[in-house]
């Protein structure tokens, strides 16, 4: 049976098809996301407390460049077989290379419930994901089209709520660790899995609005948002193998290679790039791409992954 939380994604799924005026207010929904990140990178720095080795940044290096190297496969796909314009190419392939806060919660929620092994420096692939691939897109971007400046970029990338949370939630828990966290851990942590439940529910929400009614004009961009994340795992794969990673882990960054941003991604590119159609991109990312990871992805490479790792 599916995590309990992903009923609650589909509960909300179903209410937003059958057009049920069941609503989260908009500022419970952003209160929901801005504890989400921040516990996340809590939990990370957490981890990382009086732990750290110069192999973990062996590791992190590596996975950094994943997130170079996602963007820049995904553009010509975008670009020359969906058919979409240079501005809206670049927009897309931001948000896929970039990961989404989302489902790693769903899966980070997974591994630690089923107790798969995880090494300390896990919730860091999300902080080092969520900003290669937003970075170098608008860099393309502006050589491309003459637009900003790489000045620019990086404030608009390193400033955005997302970096900022999850980056500033893991120096906390680094810094204060487990005593100083303390006094914030029965809410922070203990509720935790009610919060993501209750931003599942408003993103089941979401996705219902973004696919009702489905713009089938876009149908080469709906395939390619529920094939690239079949297809992009197998990345997450292999550099799990590479750096031999342990099984939650590997579970870990083989989901986010399969995820898209649709919180971090669309406020950067949106201040960087005004000529790009950032509908398209959450039809894609947060209409298609979120549920069919959530849904049936993460099961998916689990199974994958299972073929490499004995037991």
């Amino acid at each position: 049976m599916p995590d309990i939380v992903i009923a609650f994604f589909s509960l909300g799924l179903l209410a937003g098809l059958l057009k049920s005026d069941l609503k989260v207010p908009p500022s419970i929904y952003e209160t929901l996301s801005i504890l989400l990140m921040l516990v996340l990178g809590l939990k990370g720095g957490l981890a990382l407390h009086g732990q750290y080795t110069h192999q973990m940044l062996g590791q992190l290096i590596p996975i950094a460049l994943l997130g170079l190297l996602i963007p820049l496969l995904c553009y010509p796909v975008l670009k020359r077989l969906v058919g979409l314009s240079q501005s809206d190419s670049v927009s897309v392939a931001a948000h896929y290379g970039s990961v989404s806060a989302g489902t790693f919660a769903v899966v980070l929620a997974l591994v630690e419930h089923q107790g798969f092994a995880l090494n300390p420096e896990t919730t860091l692939y999300l902080v080092v994901l969520e900003l290669p691939a937003i970075v170098v897109m608008l860099w393309l971007h502006q050589k491309l089209s003459g637009e900003g400046s790489t000045l620019s970029i990086l404030r608009e990338s390193l400033t955005s709520r997302g970096v900022l949370l999850l980056g500033g939630g893991v120096l906390i828990g680094v810094i204060y660790g487990p005593d100083g966290l303390a006094p914030l851990a029965p809410v922070l942590f203990g509720g935790f899995k009610t919060m993501l439940a209750l931003f599942l529910l408003e993103m089941g929400l979401c996705t219902a609005r973004a696919c009702s009614p489905l713009p089938l004009a876009q149908w080469r961009l709906l395939m390619f948002a529920a094939i690239a994340p079949f297809v992009l795992a197998w990345l997450g794969i292999g550099l799990s193998l590479l750096l031999q990673l342990p099984f939650g882990s590997a579970l870990i960054l083989t989901t986010l290679s399969a995820s898209a941003s649709y919180i971090a991604a669309p406020a950067a590119i949106r201040a960087a790039i005004p000529s790009a159609n950032i509908g398209l991109a959450l039809l894609a990312t947060l209409g298609i791409t979120f549920p069919v990871n959530v849904l049936v992805g993460i099961t998916v490479y689990q199974q994958w992954l299972g073929w490499f790792y004995p037991g």
